[in-house]
């Protein structure tokens, strides 16, 4: 399997090589993100509460959209809480 990367100049005749991020969830396969699972989704949370973004947590699209959904739906229910103090 061939990994994309991308390189940055760091300095003269120096590169610092990135290797692109790959969605946890198409890695491992998974059909469906609960929105009973805390542990998993207090990942995809910052400290304040927010969601983080597509490209500090790696996820594809897809699979953003499922994880931000089921974070609302458990922020409705009280599974997690929506503002951290």
């Amino acid at each position: 399997m061939r990994v994309k990367t991308k390189r940055i100049a760091k300095k003269k005749d120096k590169f610092l090589i990135m290797r692109r991020r790959v969605c946890r969830f198409c890695r491992n396969k998974v059909k469906n993100i609960d929105y009973k699972d805390i542990k998993l989704l207090e990942s995809f949370v910052t400290e304040k509460g927010k969601i983080t973004s597509t490209r500090s947590s790696g996820n594809c699209a897809k699979h953003q959209r499922a994880v931000a959904e089921a974070i609302k739906k458990a922020r409705f229910i009280s599974l997690i809480p929506y503002v951290r103090y």
